[in-house]
């Protein structure tokens, strides 16, 4: 009965040892191609920046991010990548596995992220949704959103604005748009620029339009107006203030 005992000790002793080895292992392959995967991108387009993100859905694949660019899916050797998306196959829908990602990352920023470098329209009675949106002044569409502000307002929809110039930021668009950060009156001198109104341009050196050009890219952003809900949802382009109050929830009649 006591040899048994032994025995069955040894057994378990074994297999942890077993376990744990194979833990380690596992480990030392990930690093190795973490490794393996950005010096071999490197090595071939040493003027892009690689992220490593890990593991991806795709079995034996891992998921890397090109600073300002696409998300890459390389082989776990580093010999073989493809970009584009990539789409979980559920009973209902085809679902974007990075946009399901980003969901999840633009909630958890938004969520502790304050409003002093942002713009900011608030109703004058209660905020019943919040609506972070990424504009550019020469976007035809980010002035007809601007323009159902003062709707969206009425409606308790509080709208809460990032610079976002899709010229880049060597750009005239830059310019004009930093001058409304860097004014005394931003929410009227952002409002002037994007009613076509002449402003004599004057960037401030601590704006946060830079900043907000870099998050925006990383969290999905590509085009404006894009509007990120409190949930993490991106809606892409311009909607009318009542199909976004009913996508919010918030009645169209106050």
């Amino acid at each position: 009965m006591q040899n048994s005992s032994i025995k069955v000790k040894r057994n378990i002793l074994s297999f942890i040892a077993i376990l744990l080895v194979s833990l380690c292992s596992a480990q030392w392959t990930m690093a190795a191609s973490e490794k393996e995967i950005l010096g071999n991108l490197s090595a071939v387009r040493p003027d892009l920046k690689f992220e490593f993100v890990g593991e991806s859905v795709l079995p034996g694949f891992y998921a890397v991010q090109v600073e300002g660019g696409p998300l890459l899916y390389v082989s776990a050797d580093g010999g073989h990548f493809f970009d584009g998306n990539l789409y979980q196959i559920t009973r209902k829908q085809f679902v974007d596995v990075r946009e399901l990602a980003l969901n999840d990352t633009r909630r958890d920023v938004f969520a502790t992220r304050g409003t002093d470098d942002m713009i900011v329209f608030k109703p004058a009675g209660q905020t019943k949704a919040i609506i972070n949106v990424f504009t550019d002044v020469d976007c035809g569409y980010c002035r007809k959103l601007h323009n159902e502000v003062p709707q969206l307002n009425a409606m308790g929809i509080e709208v809460r604005y990032l610079a976002f110039p899709r010229a880049g930021l060597n750009s005239d668009s830059y310019d004009k748009i930093a001058t409304a950060w860097c004014s005394d009156t931003p929410n009227e001198t952002l409002t002037a620029i994007k009613n076509g109104k002449r402003t004599s341009t004057s960037v401030c050196e601590d704006n946060p339009v830079a900043d907000h050009y870099s998050l925006g890219g990383s969290l999905g952003v590509t085009g404006t107006p894009a509007i990120i809900l409190m949930d993490g949802t991106l809606i892409p382009g311009y909607k009318p203030a009542a199909e976004l109050a009913e996508f919010l929830g918030v009645s169209a009649i106050n």
